[in-house]
């Protein structure tokens, strides 16, 4: 049986090959689930394991950004690029690490004048490197620094909001619908 949950044809787990369906059980042990976003590469399962493990390192192996600045980061290019997809999976995200919708609201709106200096100054350069990339100038970088941020945490940075433009592409390019269920119940601690 194939189910829809995009514009494209999608491999449901049930009928998954052996190739495939070993990647949607290795999802399944690290993430609880398969995603919606995942499963759209199921015609290509290597593009699928590629893409997972891109994710998994950027957004939980050790990094000198915390897991709230990394899911902000993800909140805020997936609110600039109207990908409502990304923004519910990682707003719901960024919750666990964020006391009070005002916070909440203020990095999905972009009001990041209230946020701890830090993160309103990641914020404010992932906007705008995912608004305009060739924009962006060596005046950014030393506003990072100024802000707190190592070359390492930058790199980190520009790789995030590189990888949340690409799977923002991804989800409104194919159409990938948000299921009312889909957006809990994955593992918070998923990482290499």
């Amino acid at each position: 049986m194939e189910s829809r949950l995009s514009w494209i044809r999608e491999i449901d787990e049930t009928d998954a090959d052996h190739t495939l369906a070993d990647v949607y059980e290795h999802i399944r042990g690290q993430r609880g689930r398969v995603a919606n976003i995942l499963r759209v590469h199921s015609l290509d399962p290597g593009a699928l394991q590629t893409h997972l493990d891109l994710y998994l390192h950027l957004m939980f192996s050790r990094s000198g950004l915390s897991r709230l600045e990394r899911e902000a980061v993800a909140v805020a290019v997936s609110a600039e690029n109207a990908c409502a997809y990304c923004v519910a999976h990682h707003l719901e995200a960024l919750r666990r690490y964020v006391q009070g919708p005002d916070i909440l609201a203020a990095v999905r709106e972009g009001h990041h004048h209230h946020l701890p200096m830090r993160l309103a100054t990641m914020l404010d350069h992932a906007r705008a490197l995912t608004r305009h990339p060739s924009g962006c100038k060596e005046s950014h970088i030393v506003a990072l620094h100024a802000a707190g941020l190592g070359d390492a945490e930058i790199l980190r940075l520009t790789l995030v909001v590189a990888y949340f433009n690409f799977v923002n592409r991804i989800a409104l390019g194919l159409g990938v619908a948000v299921a009312d269920d889909e957006v809990q119940g994955y593992r918070a601690d998923s990482g290499d």
